[in-house]
């Protein structure tokens, strides 16, 4: 009875997976962090913080997250252009999630 039940599951569709779809990769968490923490940050500020970044993967994942709806871009229309990132609503409510897995490991980390 249990082999039917794990051949008819579709991992696909939980919201488990689609929770890991959005923050999925080696830089997404650290991007909303820094986002949580300094509420709103220059593209070149959050390159500084993540340190060995690239511009091509740090534009790329932040579009990833703004068109997931976890980011917001405000761009400023002046010369040199002017582009600040925050968190959107959306964002905001994963941080609650992100918070506890820093938690469990905190807990659960060996020194």
């Amino acid at each position: 009875m249990i082999s039917k039940y794990i051949e008819n599951a579709n991992f696909e569709k939980t919201g488990f997976s689609y929770t890991l779809s959005l923050i999925s990769g080696k830089y997404k968490m650290i991007i909303l962090y820094c986002l949580m923490e300094f509420e709103t940050v220059r593209f070149n500020e959050l390159q500084r913080y993540l340190k060995k970044i690239s511009d091509k993967t740090l534009s790329q994942n932040l579009r990833e997250l703004e068109s997931d709806g976890l980011v917001l871009r405000n761009v400023y229309p002046q010369i040199p252009p002017k582009v600040e990132y925050s968190l959107s609503e959306k964002g905001k409510s994963l941080m609650q999630v992100l918070d506890q897995l820093c938690i469990w490991g905190e807990e659960h980390r060996e020194d």
